[in-house]
C-alpha cells in the first residue's frame, strides 16, 4: 500500500505572516476602545486563552492585509500539488485562524486557541500529533511542521521534517540539533536604515520653526548668553525626540490603512520588518529620552508646549483626524505649537506677526496634504477618505480654502515686513521684501504641483527634496543675512 505524503502543519504568527494577530487585534482595540485597557487584568486573570477570546470577540481584523509571507504561501502551494494535508496550527483565537483560512484557501483544518485551552508548545505539540494519528494511520502519525520561534522546538523534536521560517542563527542551530530540518525560508532582517525610517527623521526638518522666534531679535543674537542659544537645539532635539514617539504610535494604530496604500504597505511596521512590540518599546524610550531632555535642561514653560503636543497629537491620531475641517486647523496648530514653544525655550515674547503667520501658511500645506489624498483618490475606493471626514466631491472646496490660507500668510507677512518695528531691528530692511514674492512663488507652484497630481502627499519631503524650494531656503537665509 503506498503510503500517503507527510501533512505539513504551519504556523501563523511569524511565520504564514511577519507579524503577531494577538499584538494586532490588542492595538485595534486600544484604538477603538481604549476604555477596554481597564478590564484586561481580569481577562488575563483567566487565562491567555481567554484573554485572547476576550479581545477576539472585541475586534475585527481586515485579514486581507495582513503581511503574508510570499515564499511560504509557495511552499504551502507546492505541498498541497503534492497531495499533502495542510493545516493551519497557531496559538492566535480560533476566530481570527478561521478568518485567515478562509481567506487563504490553502488549508484543509484549523487548530488553534478556543478560549479554554492556549494552543502553544507542548499543547500544540499535543494537538498535532491527535491530528495527524486521525488522519494518517498508515505512518504513525508523522508529519512536517513550519514554525518560527524557539517555542516550536519541543515540536520540531517530534517532525518527520521540519521547516524554519527565521533569520536567526541561533534558533537555525538549535532547531538542526533537535529535529532533521529540511528546509529554511530566510525572512529580512530590519536594517539600521528600517529603524530610522521608522522614526521619520526627515520630520525632524519641521522643528526648524523652534528658532523663528529668533527672527524678530536676530540684529539682538549675538548679545545673548550662550547658555539661552543652546536652549534652541535642545529644545529641537526633544521635540524631535517626542515627534517620532508619536510617530511610532500613530504608524501602529493606522497598521491597516497603511497596508492598503501602495506605497505606505513597506514600511517597515506595516511590512512587519519592525514588530509592533519592538516598535513600542522604540515609541517608550524615545518619549522617555525627550521628557528627560525638556525637564532637566529647559524651562517648564517649553515643557508644558511638549505635553500640550502630545495631547493634541494623540487625540488627532484617535478622533480628531475624522473630521473634517477640524483636522486641517488641529494640523496648522501642532505646527504652530512648534513656534511658541520655541519662544517658551527662549523666554521671549511670541511675535503677534509670526504666530499669524505660521497659522496661516501651515493651514494651507494642511489643506495640500488633504487635497493630495482626495485627488488620488479613486472613485471606487472612498472608504479610507470617508473615515477622514471628506469626500472625493470637497477636491474644490479643499483647494479653494489652501490656496486662500496661503495667500493670506503672504499678506500677513507682507504686512509684518512694513510694520516700523520690524525696520528699526534691522540694518537693510529692503532686503526682506523679496520674501513676500518669494513665498507667494512658492505656494502658488506648490498648489499647481498639487492640482497636476505630481505633489507627495507630504508636503515636508516635498519641499525637503524639491530643488525649487531648497533654493528659495538658501535665498531666504542670504536675504536674512544681507538684511541683518
Amino acid at each position: 500500500m503506498e503510503v500517503p505524503p507527510l501533512p505539513l502543519y504551519v504556523d501563523l504568527d511569524g511565520t504564514l505572516i511577519a507579524t503577531d494577530l494577538l499584538h494586532e487585534s490588542l492595538l485595534r482595540l486600544l484604538k477603538g476602545r481604549p476604555a477596554s485597557l481597564v478590564q484586561m487584568p481580569g481577562w488575563l486573570s483567566r487565562g491567555k486563552a481567554a484573554f485572547k477570546q476576550e479581545i477576539a470577540q472585541r475586534v475585527e481584523l481586515d485579514v486581507t492585509t495582513l503581511p503574508y509571507r510570499d515564499e511560504v504561501l509557495e511552499f504551502i502551494r507546492e505541498a498541497r500539488a503534492q497531495g499533502r494535508r495542510v493545516v493551519l496550527a497557531t496559538a492566535s483565537d480560533e476566530k481570527f485562524a478561521h478568518d485567515v483560512a478562509r481567506h487563504l484557501g490553502l488549508f484543509d483544518a484549523v487548530l488553534a486557541s478556543n478560549g479554554q485551552r492556549n494552543l502553544s508548545g507542548t499543547r500544540k505539540l499535543e494537538a498535532i500529533q491527535a491530528d495527524a494519528r486521525r488522519h494518517n494511520s498508515n505512518d504513525g502519525g508523522e508529519f512536517a511542521y513550519a514554525g518560527d520561534r524557539p517555542v516550536d522546538i519541543p515540536i520540531w523534536r517530534e517532525t518527520a521534517h521540519a521547516v524554519l521560517v527565521t533569520n536567526s542563527r541561533s534558533l537555525e542551530s538549535s532547531a538542526r540539533e533537535a529535529a532533521p530540518v529540511t528546509t529554511v525560508i530566510h525572512t529580512p532582517r530590519a536594517r539600521l536604515w528600517d529603524v530610522l525610517y521608522g522614526l521619520r527623521l526627515h520630520q525632524w526638518l519641521k522643528n526648524l520653526l523652534i528658532a523663528l522666534p529668533l527672527l524678530p531679535i536676530l540684529p539682538a543674537v549675538s548679545h545673548m548668553p550662550l547658555d539661552v542659544l543652546m536652549r534652541v537645539p535642545l529644545a529641537m532635539l526633544a521635540f524631535s525626540l517626542m515627534a517620532s514617539s508619536i510617530y511610532v504610535v500613530n504608524d501602529l494604530f493606522d497598521l491597516e490603512a497603511d497596508r492598503r496604500h501602495a506605497r505606505k504597505r513597506h514600511r517597515p511596521f506595516a511590512s512587519g520588518l519592525i514588530s509592533i512590540p519592538a516598535a513600542a518599546g522604540m515609541s517608550a524610550v524615545l518619549f522617555a529620552g525627550s521628557l528627560i531632555l525638556s525637564a532637566t535642561l529647559l524651562p517648564a514653560k517649553f515643557t508644558l508646549c511638549l505635553l500640550v503636543y502630545l495631547a493634541l497629537t494623540l487625540s488627532y491620531s484617535l478622533r480628531l483626524k475624522r473630521r473634517a475641517v477640524v483636522d486641517v486647523c488641529v494640523l496648522a496648530g501642532l505646527y504652530t505649537l512648534r513656534i511658541v514653544a520655541g519662544a517658551a525655550a527662549l523666554s521671549v515674547p511670541i511675535s503677534l506677526w509670526i504666530f499669524s503667520f505660521s497659522v496661516f501658511l501651515f493651514l494651507s500645506l494642511a489643506f495640500a496634504k488633504r487635497y493630495v489624498e482626495i485627488a488620488t483618490t479613486l472613485p471606487s475606493d472612498t472608504a479610507a477618505l470617508r473615515s477622514r471626514g471628506y469626500l472625493i466631491g470637497d477636491q474644490t472646496f479643499v483647494l479653494a480654502a489652501g490656496a486662500a490660507a496661503g495667500q493670506l500668510a503672504v499678506v500677513v507677512l507682507l504686512l509684518y515686513l512694513n510694520d516700523p518695528l520690524t525696520a528699526q531691528r534691522f540694518s537693510h530692511p529692503q532686503y526682506l521684501w523679496i520674501l513676500g514674492p518669494l513665498l507667494l512663488f512658492w505656494l502658488l507652484r506648490l498648489w499647481l504641483k498639487a492640482n497636476r497630481r505630481r505633489l507627495h502627499d507630504d508636503p515636508v519631503v516635498f519641499a525637503a527634496r524639491d530643488w525649487v524650494s531648497r533654493l528659495i531656503v538658501i535665498i531666504t537665509v542670504a536675504l536674512i543675512w544681507l538684511a541683518t
